[in-house]
């Protein structure tokens, strides 16, 4: 299944380098993104590299999820497209 980094998880005076919003394309509420936590969450750079995450916990009302990588992801990740699997 597609999603899209959205931002990286944000508070009033902190930004989560290793944690990211990812939206994915179909889930419009939270409790179908319910679904997806513990899943595994695989970005790919343009140069082929690839950094696998986990789905966390839910983001909002609106089907949003956090997803937490090991190392984080550089900054040109947010708006690019990432796999979700098992």
């Amino acid at each position: 299944m597609k999603g899209t980094i959205a931002n990286y998880r944000m508070g009033r005076h902190t930004q989560q380098n290793n944690q990211f919003i990812v939206k994915v394309k179909g889930i419009d509420s939270k409790d179908k993104a319910k679904d997806f936590i513990g899943k595994k969450v695989t970005w790919t750079s343009t140069g082929g590299k690839t950094i696998v995450g986990t789905l966390t916990h839910t983001h909002g009302t609106k089907g949003a999820l956090r997803a937490r990588f090991d190392k984080g992801l550089p900054g040109q990740a947010i708006s690019t497209n990432v796999e979700i699997g098992e």
